[in-house]
């Protein structure tokens, strides 16, 4: 019998294992009441639209950057698209959207969206797509309801699927405070956020993420921030940089934003530099794969198996094999990291990119989450003699976080439309079990 992550699955964990390597954890059912993730998000509608450059130009749209526009202009640029056969696809989106929705597909377990949405929802309407595409694990009910209409973000796409977002605000900002459920997000396994709902400080969803981290702090829940974009980051570099020592313990973040944020090119020293305000930090680099970093306690390093390498950091993925813990944890904290190149090389045919970030965020999230589901059932079990963020090494998360976003590469929608196969036909059991 293969253990389960977390949640009731028909299926193995995407990690092949087999009755000779795992124990059954007995045939109890497992009390999987108290495993939950919570995300608290600016909701959006995606709207994918195929543009040119010079569609770009004339607009004066800044190219792979994400910005406010007027209602009005969305309408315009829609209605034009729709009519001219542009639209690629209508899908439910935001960052934190897509990880959640990406978790319960991965976990079949139940998680938590906190936000604003029209309370007035119409079959065939924004919130009603949003509704109607969102995995049925993922609990609606502590959304805020609001009179005005769903947040949409265009999403422009140019030949060379670089990707540039105009946001039209809607609702997506009126999350207040007063809706953040204590309770909820206290007991949760992890509270996912976007730097998106710091950009204005005068919103009331600005309020709602602090009070929501300062919960989360509070009763040792980790919290997970993705960083949204280069722009944004270089806009709010230092407070970004001071709310992430305060609140988060995983940071992630593409090329650009680790730039933005570090003022460092090289990814590896990017992750580095990261490590001096968060616990763990993801960087996907594109067609480069992506980068792990996170910390572990000397006394608990697992050498890798595999060749060693050096980049800027020499070995640097020495500790690859070993599990992430919060440095706070530590009695001598090491920093470890892995890199990963995509997955069988990529896709052959990359249908869009929108998403492959959140897919990735949304594999660490599985990880952390099914650590505290082992801990809660299993506490005498010998994966927890010391107090771990993940349950899998940096190694093993890579390769899943990988494999999630090469799934996402390869579809047409931003969120995974289906679980991951059971078992890889293009790889052998060895290579995951390293």
């Amino acid at each position: 019998m293969a253990m389960k992550f977390p949640g009731r699955r028909k299926s193995k964990h995407y990690f092949p294992i087999t009755s000779k390597e795992r124990d059954s954890l007995g045939s109890e059912p497992l009390n999987l009441s108290s495993i939950f993730v919570c995300g608290l998000d600016q909701l959006l509608v995606d709207i994918e639209i195929d543009v040119t450059d010079e569609f770009l130009s004339l607009h004066q749209f800044e190219k792979g950057q994400s910005f406010i526009i007027e209602d009005r202009l969305a309408d315009e640029i829609y209605h034009d698209s729709k009519k001219s056969g542009l639209i690629r696809g209508e899908f439910p989106g935001g960052a934190v959207g897509n990880s959640l929705h990406n978790y319960s597909v991965l976990s079949d377990s139940s998680c938590v969206a906190l936000g604003a949405i029209n309370k007035k929802i119409s079959v065939g309407d924004y919130a009603y797509n949003y509704l109607n595409k969102t995995s049925s694990l993922v609990d609606l009910s502590y959304l805020q309801p609001s009179d005005k209409p769903m947040g949409r973000a265009l999403c422009f796409i140019t030949p060379d699927l670089e990707r540039t977002f105009a946001i039209s605000k809607g609702c997506m900002n009126d999350f207040s405070a007063e809706f953040v459920p204590s309770e909820i997000v206290g007991r949760s396994s992890g509270l996912l956020i976007s730097a998106y709902t710091l950009r204005n400080t005068k919103s009331p969803v600005y309020e709602a993420t602090l009070k929501a981290c300062a919960i989360a702090k509070e009763n040792g829940v980790p919290v997970v921030m993705g960083l949204g974009t280069s722009s944004l980051v270089s806009e709010k570099q230092d407070e970004l940089i001071e709310f992430i020592k305060e609140y988060v313990t995983v940071a992630a973040m593409n090329h650009s934003e680790a730039i933005a944020l570090t003022g460092i090119d090289d990814p590896l020293l990017a992750c580095e530099k990261v490590l001096d305000y968060a616990d763990m930090c993801l960087i996907t680099v594109g067609e480069k794969g992506l980068y792990l970093g996170g910390h572990s306690d000397e006394s608990q390093l697992r050498m890798t198996k595999d060749i060693l390498h050096s980049k800027s950091l020499q070995e640097y993925n020495k500790y690859e094999y070993s599990r992430a813990m919060l440095k706070k944890n530590c009695e001598k904290p090491v920093r470890i990291y892995t890199h990963i190149n995509p997955f069988l090389g990529g896709p052959k045919i990359i249908k869009n990119t929108n998403g492959a970030g959140d897919a990735a965020l949304s594999a660490l999230l599985h990880d952390i989450s099914s650590n505290d589901h082992h801990q809660k059932n299993i506490p005498n079990s010998p994966k927890h003699n010391f107090d771990f963020l993940t349950y899998s090494s940096l190694s093993q998360i890579s390769k899943y976080a990988n494999r999630v976003s090469f799934e996402v590469l390869s579809q047409s929608s931003p969120r995974l439309i289906k679980g991951l196969p059971e078992k890889e036909e293009t790889k052998d059991e060895a290579y995951w079990r390293k």
